[in-house]
């Protein structure tokens, strides 16, 4: 498949793949075409048997400085149809892609991961960021409000007061201050990323690919229903985990003192 603002790979393994958003000279916004292409290509690997793992990353600069404003500015502002066009396929594009990909999404975040970009990398399962990235909401600064999912997600994250402050005082958070607030999961010297990638994605990639999609659809429920109700839905997910070929595989090859070999089945 070909896109306009994004390039797709794999890796030499097929296991991991890269969404990388190319649109360098705007520091990756977020443009129409771009919000669509996104969506297609996290189907593409959704959808690819092999592909264990799915990365989004930013060409250039920047990971992503959120939303077009000149394209914003000549649509949506004024306009209250285009207006809820354009948020009404912002929400359901978090909701409908992001929040049901079967496979773990990780933001490979540097430079600027701002507004709609930090809404994309919010959105995402993990995030590793570099130590100088700039990473916030900002909306606010800008008379704004974001429309990609930030008021459920990161309060979810790290709190309503870490969040009150994030988002009201409009500020911009390193890299360093992201992890240490709980908005991403790792922070790097820049020169040490891509190790830092690999390293955090081989245990990842080398589990079964049907019990990882359960498990991340039963923590996404996690937070959202009462105990006894998520207590029920384990029962029923390790009932059907148990009859799965994947789950014989891991016990016999535990027994036998070797590494499973997975079938996603």
């Amino acid at each position: 498949m070909t896109f306009e603002t994004l390039e797709y790979e794999k890796s030499d393994d097929g296991k991991v793949a890269t969404i990388w958003l190319n649109r360098p000279e705007s520091l990756n916004a977020i443009n129409n075409t771009l919000a669509r292409e996104r969506e297609e290509a996290l189907k593409l690997a959704d959808a690819d048997e092999e592909v264990r793992a799915i990365l989004i990353r930013g060409r250039g600069r920047a990971f992503c400085a959120g939303r077009d404003l000149k394209e914003l500015s000549g649509e949506a502002l004024g306009n209250q149809a285009e207006s809820w066009r354009i948020v009404r396929s912002s929400g359901l594009l978090a909701l409908s892609n992001d929040w049901h990909i079967s496979k773990p999404t990780i933001a490979i975040v540097h430079g600027f991961a701002v507004a709609g970009g930090f809404e994309m990398m919010m959105w995402c399962d993990l995030a590793i960021v570099t130590d100088d990235a700039q990473i916030g909401d900002y909306h606010l600064n800008r008379g704004l409000l974001g429309g990609a999912g930030p008021y459920w997600a990161v309060p979810r994250s790290i709190g309503l007061r870490k969040t009150k402050e994030l988002f009201w005082s409009g500020k911009l958070l390193t890299g360093k201050q992201a992890e240490e607030w709980g908005l991403v999961n790792l922070s790097v010297p820049a020169d040490q990323l891509e190790e830092a990638i690999d390293e955090f994605v081989a245990p990842l990639i080398n589990k079964s690919p049907l019990a990882m999609e359960w498990c991340k659809l039963a923590v996404g429920r996690g937070l959202e229903a009462d105990r006894e109700t998520i207590a029920l839905l384990e029962h029923f997910m390790v009932m059907s985990n148990h009859q799965t070929q994947d789950a014989k595989e891991g016990a016999t090859a535990f027994v036998q003192k070797r590494q499973p070999t997975w079938e996603g089945r």
